[in-house]
């Protein structure tokens, strides 16, 4: 059978023909080694190589979207400055909501090496890389979402040996008018459905791929539960979609998520679609989570949550206790949509009870099982779900409270204690627990449990101060 990689033919050639197709990465494969070990130098070769007209440096505001910032290189030394040093930007438009004010807000967009990319969407050869924030002081910007992050990372590592890394799994709806050459499946039955039972498959496995070539991880790509007919109100059908990551370490993970809804978003513009990573399109159907999965790594080795008699171990403690003690104040970042109580309140293997369990999809913190081969083989790292954020989620803020969170369940005198009475019913939701463990159900809700847990989030100078007073003042401003 003749195969086709990068529309050449492999079979017939001897393996040193053949083209190279891994690793996904196009950077990767054109510069030879892995991203993490890309110099100064390697990009100023690959510019000229490419024939790159534009360097774009893209970096993560205050509001969770994806900004770009354009140079066209007059010559090579234009091209190291802004590679080196990046330039300047007004922090108050893009942090103003976290606390940077007209008075300061002279700020560095920087771009980071390791990151580099060739924008599949752009007319012309145009080279991307993720912008990190700096003040005037040269230090990282406190109230930039990428240095929270980062922050959040580098003081659990510092304190426990543990390095966090997670992946998301990026729940979206494709919506299109229908026409009569359109087959679909009936109500929300659309779990791994396959073309022609699903319009949205081509453009699925064309987002994996793009991502794949710009370096994010992922792990697999199927449709999803949702599907949702037109009505009177709205002409087009929507159809939910699933892309899974890989396990990254949290900044890279963060970085991941927002990579994913960008490129899904220009893809469905491409292919004249909506994309949606709203918390629920309709009352009664199925709604888009953006569940998270983490794995605590020590010395390079991804930590199981269970021992062999079944007992949880250490890391997997103070991951589930700091989640069950700190989900509602995580809402704050991972749940910012009106719609995100909508989708909760349905209970559609998204609980209101903060409670965790093994393969239990009705708990909000799960242990997932995971695939072995024949022998018995773990084929993936185990993980620590949390089931709670939804499309709406900030992942670089939400991620920075998680690592948080992990450090003030280390810290629980009652960790045991917490961890029992949380532990959901086999098969079941669980319980509310005593001390009322439920998700907030309103914007002032969750102010509330922020204000509660402030203590665990600014610990180790990683939130700001100001930053926590500002959101908590939003949130009690919010209309539910």
């Amino acid at each position: 059978m003749t195969r086709v990689y990068d529309g050449q033919t492999t079979l017939g050639l001897p393996p040193d023909a053949r083209p190279l197709v891994l690793p996904a990465c196009t950077l990767v494969r054109l510069i030879g080694k892995p991203a993490v070990e890309w110099t100064l130098d390697d990009l100023m070769d690959l510019v000229p190589a490419l024939g790159v007209r534009l360097v774009s440096l893209m970096h993560i505001g205050g509001d969770g979207w994806p900004k770009t910032l354009d140079f066209v290189p007059r010559d090579l030394a234009h091209l190291r400055d802004v590679l080196v040093a990046g330039e300047r930007a007004d922090g108050s438009s893009l942090f103003g909501d976290l606390g940077v004010s007209v008075g300061s807000s002279d700020i560095v967009v920087r771009p980071r090496i390791s990151t580099a990319f060739i924008d599949p969407f752009a007319d012309e050869p145009t080279l991307v890389l993720l912008a990190a924030h700096y003040g005037r002081d040269g230090a990282r910007l406190p109230q930039s979402p990428t240095t929270l992050v980062q922050l959040a990372y580098e003081r659990l590592k510092r304190e426990t040996g543990v390095e966090l890394h997670a992946l998301g799994e990026v729940e979206f709806f494709l919506g299109k008018r229908p026409d009569e050459t359109d087959v679909y499946g009936a109500g929300d039955k659309g779990y791994h459905a396959s073309s022609p039972f699903v319009f949205g498959e081509r453009m699925r496995r064309e987002a994996s791929r793009m991502l794949a070539g710009i370096g994010v991880p992922v792990k697999y790509a199927h449709s999803e539960v949702g599907h949702i007919q037109p009505d009177e109100v709205d002409a087009r059908v929507w159809e939910q979609h699933e892309i899974e990551l890989g396990l990254q370490p949290l900044p890279a993970a963060a970085d991941s998520v927002i990579l994913t809804q960008w490129v899904l978003r220009n893809l469905a513009r491409r292919h004249g679609m909506r994309c949606t990573f709203e918390p629920i399109l309709r009352k009664g159907h199925a709604g888009s989570g953006m569940h998270f999965h983490f794995s605590p790594v020590v010395d390079g080795v991804h930590v199981r949550h269970t021992t062999s008699d079944g007992t949880l171990t250490d890391e997997a403690k103070w991951l589930i206790a700091g989640l069950v003690r700190l989900a509602g104040a995580s809402m704050a970042f991972g749940n910012r949509s009106l719609n995100s109580f909508l989708r909760l309140s349905q209970a559609k293997e998204a609980p209101n009870n903060v409670t965790w369990g093994q393969f239990n999809r009705k708990a909000l913190i799960r242990l997932p099982i995971v695939a072995t081969d024949e022998r018995g083989r773990p084929a993936m790292a185990d993980t620590i779900e949390f089931r709670l954020p939804d499309g709406s989620a900030h992942p670089h803020l939400l991620l920075a409270v998680v690592a948080q969170a992990m450090l003030a369940g280390r810290r629980a005198e009652d960790i045991d204690s917490l961890i029992d009475k949380t532990r959901a019913t086999p098969g079941g939701a669980g319980t509310c627990p005593p001390n009322g463990f439920t998700v907030p159900k309103s914007f002032q809700d969750i102010g509330t449990a922020l204000a509660a847990e402030r203590a665990a989030l600014e610990a180790g100078d990683v939130f700001p101060a100001a930053m926590i007073d500002r959101t908590i003042e939003a949130l009690a401003a919010r209309k539910d």
